[in-house]
């Protein structure tokens, strides 16, 4: 088909009753001849059930290296497998159709989206299938080398959309963390720095970083720039990424740099501002550092009606821009509890321990968490940092239980290509990454039995004994054997195999209480 030119085809089959009708359609990206190419390539025959078997099986050599005790019930069964499908389906390998640039480097497209995907499809993909994460990222650093930027949003083969940071740095730290091999990290590095460095020149909304001059200069970004709240906190978050890459590569000024500006979070933490019982809130600031409890609303160039901004305020009504707002698709209670690479800081901030826990239970107490947003999905596991790890699994096994079932309504909200269901997925394990570090936190999982087959042809198993819907609390834990004190463990750990054995109780123990996730 050439691009541009519309075509269609009217096919008639008769009217003589009901007939076996096999038919091939080749897709390319290229040319009708490279169409043609393909299926004489991939589907040689016109065996049906060969084609069905192929399919299936290449599927199942995917889906098993996970396995789930016999004993697992039907419908979490169909809930964690459904959850690695749909890990598995984007972005999409386009290797050899790729109509904008020729070379042997692995080619992707559909990166829809990383500002999702990196919390936990990203993950999952690298345990499922190292490999495959490998090829991946150097596509992302292929998009580079060719297009000046990291993709963020990219479908159809174009950098199409940002939404808060630049995330892809987030994918390549994690990768980074655990030890991928086949990928340049100098180049990775290099990449990185674009997105922190350069602003993207009127592309603000396609790659690179919107507002990337007043960040540098203020340590924020101000209001009046789109989604300056959730843009000022991913960038802090991917300056950490940048820090432990180039920490890792011996360049210590770069380090030293970037893990400073990892700080810039709080430069938009209104301290003393309360609300439901919580102090301390990221807020909107103006250029000249004035907080602002009063926002413009609407676009009007003649009348500027305002609004008071509270934390709780979702402001994207039907009649202005919902990307020109403060936090996209959410408020700033969601968002305040969005630092994963400083939650011992975030917890000083919010006035210690208790009052992080008070707030906690306030935020999924009184409906302020959103279990359909991103942002918030490391949220449930927060508790960890204060030494209650079995309230984390509590929440997690409420949410669970009250939004996640086996119906076509089984996923709350948009799955985005597979970030919801790898959400999923790890906690059924136990499992739950933060993502661009190297660990998982641990907690109590759905399922009593996974075995994950690693690529480097060893065994990971994650054992619950004596688990009931009584005996829901981790009473100890062992590691090949070893008691284990820790309500997380390194990736290190799971890669090179072994037995987590979870002996479980009716009421929560001192398991997991003393030794916290690492700090920043």
């Amino acid at each position: 088909m050439i691009p541009e030119k519309k075509t269609a085809a009217l096919l008639s089959f008769g009217n003589t009753g009901k007939e076996e009708l096999n038919v091939k359609i080749g897709i390319s990206f290229l040319s009708e001849l490279k169409a043609k190419n393909n299926i004489e390539i991939e589907i040689p025959h016109w065996d049906f059930n060969t084609v069905l078997s192929t399919l299936e099986n290449k599927w199942e050599n995917l889906l098993s290296r996970i396995k789930v005790s016999e004993d697992t019930s039907e419908d979490y069964k169909k809930m964690f497998y459904t959850g690695l499908y749909h890990t598995m389906i984007m972005p999409v390998d386009r290797t050899g159709e790729n109509p904008l640039w020729t070379n042997d480097e692995p080619y992707y497209d559909d990166f829809y989206t990383i500002w999702d995907t990196f919390r936990t499809s990203s993950p999952l993909i690298t345990l499922i299938d190292s490999k495959r994460k490998v090829d991946i990222i150097n596509a992302m650093l292929n998009i580079y080398k060719r297009e000046g930027y990291l993709p963020e949003g990219r479908s159809g083969n174009d950098n199409g959309r940002t939404q808060g940071g630049s995330n892809a740095e987030v994918v390549l730290a994690d990768a980074f963390v655990k030890n991928l091999k086949g990928i340049d990290y100098e180049l990775a590095l290099q990449a990185m720095l674009k997105d922190a460095t350069v602003p993207p020149g009127g592309n603000e909304e396609k790659e690179g970083r919107g507002g990337l001059m007043d960040y540098l200069k203020l340590g924020y970004v101000p209001y009046g720039t789109d989604r300056a709240g959730n843009r000022t906190i991913d960038y802090a978050y991917n300056d950490y990424n940048i820090a432990i890459v180039a920490k890792g590569l011996g360049k210590m000024d770069l380090y030293n740099q970037y893990i400073k500006q990892a700080d810039n979070w709080q430069n938009l933490w209104r301290s003393d501002y309360e609300n439901n019982g919580a102090k301390g809130f990221i807020m909107p600031k103006d250029k000249d550092g004035n907080w602002l409890d009063d926002v413009v609303f609407g676009e009007s160039k003649i009348q500027k009606p305002t609004f008071k901004y509270t934390p709780v305020i979702i402001e994207s009504p039907w009649y202005v821009c919902h990307w020109c707002v403060f936090f996209y698709e959410g408020n700033s209670w969601e968002y305040s509890l969005s630092i994963p690479h400083d939650v011992p800081e975030l917890i000083r901030k919010s006035g210690g321990e208790k009052a992080f826990e008070d707030r906690l239970n306030t935020f999924f107490n009184s409906d302020l968490y959103n279990v359909a947003n991103e942002p918030s999905f490391l949220t449930p596991c927060l508790y960890h940092w204060i030494g209650k790890p079995y309230l984390s699994s509590d929440r997690i096994r409420t949410i669970i239980k009250n939004n996640f079932n086996t119906s076509r309504e089984g996923l709350p909200g948009n799955d985005d290509s597979g970030a919801m269901s790898s959400w999923l997925a790890f906690h059924m394990m136990g499992l739950y990454p933060n993502a661009g570090q190297p660990y998982y936190l641990i907690n109590t999982p759905l399922i009593k039995e996974t075995i994950m087959q690693l690529e480097n042809g060893k065994k990971f198993k994650i054992s619950a004994k004596k688990m009931s819907d009584k005996n829901k609390y981790i009473k100890a834990a062992f590691l090949n054997g070893k008691a284990y004190n820790k309500a997380w463990i390194l990736h290190d750990d799971i890669n090179n195999g072994g037995e987590l054995v979870l002996e479980m109780d009716s009421k929560p123990s001192a398991w997991g209480t003393t030794i916290f996730p690492p700090k920043k």
